[in-house]
């Protein structure tokens, strides 16, 4: 049972007549130390009465240690963060958040004094894409719920709450898309874009678009990973073709300690994300054939890559794709630089992106049955078909025949029939 004492005042190291009352009350079991106080109560009686009922709050289970009590969110989320490591540029994500955004205002809040309408008004504030301020506020609630967690605090006032969007001003107003044209993306542009980039870049725009790999399992591709065979039962016979087989993938990112500490820029090799990701992507006929002469040329293990084998970063591989999509002037020859030829524009605003974008729209377009449509773009279908519903070899070949088709009208409409003077592309009657 908790009980008081009093505590003197002292004035010039002398003690003086005038006094508070502290109370002492036993700490939960294995809490060292084992006897907890507080000063400053004006009487006995509410010494007690506060003692009794932190001593009452333990038995019930919902006491909250007073030193934990007075953390602040800034000291809590770096003990979070260093505690829940994640895939790197998950880890790298989280933390520019916390930096650039949510610890400049919320760091030495304590993490009890932390209110729902505080966190509301702040974060219609913030001077970002109003989905990055949610991502903001949904890394708050997380971090707030492993508080409660660690019994910092009772609950999350961030748990279920809808945040407030800015309807007015320049939110309002539409952002004008990347790409200035109705219906976005088309094949043809896949496949100019890819003839004038040559063979080596070329064919990892081609496999983007018409197979949809994400850029970090593009650059991750493995030789030994490539034009392996699918094998199975069809019919009476058996259905058999070429995939690609997606299991790792390159990621840049800003690297970090455990306590945030930056620690400069990487590219790292990882496992594909838990979602469906690894999956064995079916290839049509026209990449198969493009994908075995650049592995007959391409000396290093990870066939889609820079000259000299390694990974690209964004930096190099935007000097050499932002120009073919958006178009460049000539160059005159002179000392010490070579001649360069005007290209007109492509299509501005494309990316590697949108060329993945481009072979789910294709799917959609050629009629891909559900379940085949999302292994093949690498998402994890929602619902309970799912568990039902599986790829059937007649869906993989519809799937194939129809990309077939598209890439072979595309050249036609591009005027071209050959790429890279490797073989006519043209399809040929019977």
């Amino acid at each position: 049972m908790a009980y008081a004492e009093k505590v003197y005042k002292v004035k010039n190291g002398v003690r003086t007549k005038q006094f508070t009352w502290r109370v002492k009350y036993k700490a939960p079991d294995g809490h060292v130390p084992p006897i907890l106080s507080r000063s400053g109560f004006p009487t006995k009686k509410t010494a007690e009465d506060w003692g009794n009922e932190q001593e009452r709050q333990i038995r019930e289970g919902s006491w909250l240690d007073p030193e934990k009590r007075t953390a602040t969110f800034g000291e809590f989320a770096r003990t979070f963060m260093a505690s829940r490591e994640k895939r790197g540029r998950t880890g790298g994500t989280r933390w520019d958040r916390l930096d650039n955004h949510i610890l400049p205002r919320w760091d030495g809040t304590a993490l009890g004094k932390i209110t729902w309408f505080d966190v509301d008004t702040w974060q219609q504030t913030l001077p970002v894409e109003d989905v990055t301020r949610g991502h903001c506020v949904s890394l708050m609630s997380t971090i707030m719920t492993a508080a409660v967690d660690a019994e910092y605090i009772k609950a999350n006032v961030l748990f279920g709450r809808r945040r407030t969007r800015a309807t007015s001003g320049d939110s309002a107003r539409p952002k004008p898309p990347k790409i200035q044209r109705d219906g976005g993306v088309r094949p043809e542009d896949a496949v100019l874009l890819a003839e004038r980039l040559g063979p080596a870049i070329g064919v990892h725009v081609l496999a983007t678009a018409f197979g949809g790999l994400r850029w970090g399992e593009g650059l991750g591709l493995h030789r030994d990973n490539t034009l392996l065979l699918r094998r199975q039962q069809w019919g009476a016979g058996e259905f058999v073709c070429p995939i690609l087989r997606i299991c790792e993938e390159y990621a840049e990112y800003q690297l970090r300690g455990k306590d945030g500490t930056k620690l400069g820029w990487g590219l790292r090799l990882e496992p594909t994300k838990n979602d469906g990701s690894t999956r064995d992507i079916d290839v049509p006929p026209f990449l198969a054939l493009l994908l075995r002469y650049h592995l007959a040329d391409w000396p290093h293990a990870r066939i889609f890559a820079t000259r000299s084998g390694k990974p690209w970063r964004r930096g190099n591989w935007a000097r050499s794709f932002r120009p073919a999509c958006d178009g460049r002037e000539e160059r005159e020859k002179r000392q010490g630089v070579s001649y360069r030829a005007a290209w007109e524009p492509i299509l501005p605003g494309l990316d590697m992106r949108a060329l993945r974008a481009l072979h789910d729209t294709l799917q959609s377009e050629i009629g891909v049955k559900e379940p085949l449509a999302f292994e093949a773009a690498g998402h994890k279908r929602p619902g309970i078909k799912r568990h039902y519903q599986k790829p059937t070899p007649a869906m993989r070949a519809e799937r194939l025949d129809g990309l077939e088709e598209v890439f072979r009208s595309a050249m036609r409409n591009a005027g071209l029939r050959t790429l890279w003077g490797r073989g006519d592309l043209r399809k040929h009657g019977p």
